[in-house]
């Protein structure tokens, strides 16, 4: 008997409208774990890699962690895997709340989707069955509204993932919404076009809440739990006030705020308006988690006024949707927040494409012409009327759904200078020039320029790993000690979305060794906190190789020019720029990757990871 997972797979042909399962074998997933982990095996082993992210036959897979929908506390994640419509290389779009764990209720650890069906369809799975129904009626309506018509006459149980306008028309910064209008976003790499492009609108999970996978010593677990939950939540207090969003000041003092598309350094004032601080006593309504988790970081907004009601804006929607676009009005950002949720828009990028336009405007690079008669400036009225045009794919939306990178292709006249992105994707609310080991991660990303797959701002900001040595803050703004941080810190991350763990579980004091703990007392297994490490390489690894079989080499690590070399004239970081080539040099040694940025056979016949082992 293997414990921890239930070793099942649901395998789903849109366009022959079939259903079958496969079992996963143990060994695997003691290997890879479950998520992104176990997702990157069956992409690399069963699919062709080059093919089209949109065409029929190239597969969409959720996996859930290999925690999810058990008692471990932070559990609560699945991965959306495919190859990103957007990038053109790997992409994992990692989701929350209780979509999840309602999918490991029905038995199932996973699904992979292939084909198109020819008409628009929606999924319904339970215990018992798989449904694939006409979804005709749902095409063209928002998130929300999706939600709502198909949560009518369920039980409280079921839970809705869908895609918007955005992801049916395929909009490559497209996004797929889970349990709107409570809003926890598989986000990134213009996921939800690869479900639009399937004629997929949506999947209802509805599980059996008294099924859980099998745990090996499940008393001793909840003896553990008791004190591991307490130390989270102490650990946490301030996500449970105040969320992300209550960060935003902190992140300005430290001159790693996004401001006007990334051009100045301070924005004292601003800061203070829109952090959570300022917004949650103005629209909070009540606070919410996911799934197992005592953290609380969610707050669902409520502003009568603007007929708004759903989840309120994280740090990363606060920095992109306002900082990057001058817009300090609150109710502004809430709304703009949830009409991307509504079309089903990554905030992130969605955010970066509003500060690229409006700064294309003031160069002339856009004109009224192109918006529609709408004149662009820095404030939230232009940042909320991009979020439409491009929603609705009018004007100048249709250029700007499709990427900064895309964009400044078709604009031209310099644009590209002040087109921030790495390997085709927008930057997150984190300045390099802030905290030069993030300039590091972003260039070395699996997936682009993503802040989660390294999160070395938080030792800058003094949260310890002890496990790994980090006891005292590094200095943000010195590059020399960053390349054995940032690959220390990518080995440790790359365990957390196989895992199903929130990410603010490193802020809650979950280290290595804690996690080897947890898999011993879940799965049976005795692993070390070397093994979760080694574990963490052998996937970071694995997905480097994916990109490499697509083109991606030293060429591809790189910081856009206004990161690398135009400094911040103020605040805290200024004159900062990351000495990226010799930081570089030293990460690809330490990672035993050729000059070119290639891992060597050495390393993957020590990870396991070559043709036939994978």
């Amino acid at each position: 008997m293997s414990f921890g997972f239930f070793a099942k797979v649901l395998h789903v042909d849109l366009t022959n409208r079939t259903t079958t399962t496969s079992s996963l074998d143990a060994a695997d997933v003691k290997k890879y774990y479950l998520g992104s982990g176990l997702a990157s095996v069956f992409l690399m082993r069963h699919f062709d890699l080059a093919r089209d992210p949109l065409d029929e036959a190239s597969p969409l897979l959720f996996f859930s962690g290999l925690f999810t929908g058990g008692l471990l506390p932070g559990t609560s994640k699945l991965s959306v895997v495919a190859r990103s419509p957007q990038t053109g290389i790997w992409n994992e779009a990692t989701v929350g709340g209780h979509w999840p764990a309602q999918l490991r209720k029905t038995g199932l650890d996973g699904i992979v989707l292939l084909g198109r069906a020819s008409e628009p369809v929606y999924l319904v799975i339970t215990t018992d069955d798989v449904q694939i129904r006409p979804a005709a009626h749902l095409w063209g309506k928002d998130t929300y509204e999706v939600g709502r018509i198909l949560k009518e006459g369920r039980s409280d149980r079921a839970r809705v993932a869908c895609i918007g306008p955005a992801g049916e028309q395929g909009v490559l910064i497209s996004s797929i919404l889970f349990d709107p209008p409570n809003s926890r976003v598989a986000a990134r790499g213009g996921i939800g076009a690869v479900m639009g492009a399937k004629n997929l609108k949506a999947i209802v999970v509805e599980g059996d809440p008294k099924l859980a996978y099998p745990v090996a010593h499940p008393e001793e677990l909840k003896v553990e739990l008791e004190t591991d939950r307490k130390e989270i939540t102490k650990n946490t207090v301030g996500l449970t006030n105040f969320g992300t969003s209550g960060g935003v000041e902190t992140v300005e003092m430290y001159g790693d705020l996004p401001i006007k598309n990334w051009q100045l350094g301070s924005w004292k004032e601003g800061a203070r308006k829109v952090a959570g601080q300022a917004m949650q006593p103005m629209m909070l309504d009540h606070h919410y988690s996911c799934f197992a988790c005592p953290i609380r970081c969610a707050k669902i907004y409520k502003n009568e006024k603007r007929g708004l009601f759903g989840h309120g804006p994280e740090y990363e929607t606060i920095g992109m949707l306002g900082a990057s676009c001058l817009n300090d009005d609150p109710e502004l950002l809430a709304e703009g927040n949830e009409w991307c949720n509504r079309y089903g828009i990554d905030t992130i990028s969605a955010g970066s494409c509003c500060g690229f336009a409006i700064e294309a405007f003031e160069r002339g690079a856009l004109t009224t012409a192109d918006t529609g008669g709408v004149t662009l400036d820095w404030n939230g009225q232009s940042m909320l009327a991009l979020i439409h045009l491009m929603g609705r794919q009018e004007h100048v939306g249709k250029v700007l759904g499709q990427g900064v990178r895309r964009a400044a292709q078709v604009l031209g006249k310099n644009s590209s200078e002040y087109a921030v992105h790495t390997k085709g994707l927008e930057y997150p609310a984190h300045d390099p020039r802030g905290h030069v080991g993030m300039a590091l991660n972003y260039a070395t990303a699996s997936r682009g320029a993503c802040h989660l797959e390294g999160l070395t701002y938080f030792l800058d900001r003094g949260i310890p790993v002890e496990d790994l040595g980090y006891t005292t803050p590094p200095d943000p703004h010195r590059s020399d000690d960053k390349p054995p941080i940032v690959v220390n810190m990518q080995n440790y991350m790359a365990v957390f979305n196989p895992l199903g763990m929130c990410k603010f579980l490193f802020i809650g004091r979950v280290g290595p060794k804690k996690i080897a703990r947890w898999l011993n007392l879940v799965c049976g297994w005795d692993v070390t906190m070397d093994d979760v490490l080694k574990t963490g390489e052998r996937l970071f690894n694995l997905k480097r190789v994916y990109n490499n079989r697509l083109g991606i080499s030293r060429k591809d690590d790189i910081l856009p020019p206004r990161l690398y070399a135009q400094a911040k004239p103020e605040g805290a970081a200024k004159d900062v720029l990351p000495d990226l080539g010799s930081m570089l040099y030293r990460y690809y040694q330490l990672r035993c990757w050729t000059p070119d940025g290639i891992p060597t056979r050495q390393k993957l016949e020590e990870l396991g990871i070559l043709e036939g082992q994978i």
